[in-house]
Order: structure tokens, then C-alpha cells, then sequence
């Protein structure tokens, strides 16, 4: 789910925010990263940024030709997220249709549980449909429930994960 990643990056300091004293100069590196950081948004990889923990090293600055504004090779420890199969988590109902939920667990908008793998849950139907069982336990918008990853899909064009989840298993469904 999170991971602790040490990353290089490149970071570009306009000219006009460089400080011949310096102490200017790696704040303004660390603004800089941590905006292109959270602008990245996600990699396939590692998955979807979450915070910047650590600046490791700052290498020494080139000026670029054309603009006169310098380039700092980073490395820098920070936290990612990203979902595995099998792992167990939980996340929020926000859409209830016939056929299955979509969910939010943190980053990660797009995750969709199936009727097929809610086992003994039927849909009703109604102004706000849900899915219930013969224990009167509820499948409904805002409920949080805990499932299994069955499989992930990254998206490269909106840069984001996709999920599909199941409530196959033992003390997996709505979370009391």
C-alpha cells in the first residue's frame, strides 16, 4: 500500500530565485520539487505520489544555454501508494449501480466491485439502490467497506490506477 522510494529528479530554478548566500537557494529547491512532485501525480511503477519525506543530496547546478535558469540533479527519499493483489483494504462507496459499486480508497478514484464477487448480496432498487444480504447488512453510497484487490490497470493517458476488488474471503464487506 505505501512504499518508501528514493528518487532522483531534476529540478529547474528560475534565475531571477537564485540568492548568492545560498540559504535562499535550497528553499527554493525544495518548493520547486515538492510542486513538480505532486504535479507528477502517479508512475506505473511506483504509483501515486504522496509526500516528500527526505532531500538526500543536491548536485551541482547547470545553466541551461537558452534560459539562463539552472538545472539541479536531486535525490530525494518520499512516500508513494499503490495497490497489490491480494492486499486487503478499505475504501468508500460513492456510486451504487445494478451490476456493482465503484469505491475511493485514497488516491485512487476508480475502483469497482462487481455483483458477482459480493457474494450473497442482492441488489434493490429504489431512489437510492444498494445491495443487501439476508443479515440486513448494507451496500449503499458512503459505506465503507473492507475487500480484496483482485487486479490493478494503470491508465497512462489521465495518469492514474484502476482497481478491480472482491468480498470473497473471510471478514472482508461493510465495516461496522
Amino acid at each position: 500500500m505505501f512504499l518508501k522510494v528514493q528518487m532522483p529528479w531534476n529540478v529547474i530554478i528560475p534565475a531571477d530565485s537564485l540568492d548568492a548566500k545560498g540559504l535562499m537557494l535550497k528553499k527554493a529547491i525544495v518548493i520547486r520539487l515538492m510542486d513538480e512532485f505532486a504535479s507528477k501525480k502517479a508512475t506505473k511503477d511506483l504509483g501515486y505520489f504522496m509526500a516528500v519525506t527526505t532531500l538526500e543530496t543536491i548536485g551541482e547546478g547547470r545553466v541551461r544555454q537558452n534560459t539562463g535558469d539552472v538545472l539541479f540533479p536531486v535525490f530525494f527519499s518520499g512516500i508513494t501508494f499503490k495497490m497489490f493483489r491480494g492486499e486487503i483494504l478499505q475504501g468508500v462507496i460513492h456510486k451504487v449501480l445494478k451490476h456493482g459499486v465503484f469505491l475511493k480508497c485514497g488516491p485512487v478514484q476508480n475502483i469497482y466491485l462487481s455483483h458477482i464477487k459480493m457474494p450473497d448480496y442482492r441488489y434493490v432498487p429504489g431512489e437510492n439502490g444498494m445491495f443487501m444480504n439476508d443479515k440486513n447488512s448494507k451496500i449503499e453510497k458512503d459505506v465503507i467497506i473492507r475487500f480484496i484487490v483482485i487486479g490493478t490497470k494503470w491508465m497512462e493517458t489521465e495518469r492514474e490506477f484502476q482497481a478491480l476488488v472482491s468480498l470473497e474471503g473471510d471478514y472482508l464487506g461493510p465495516v461496522s
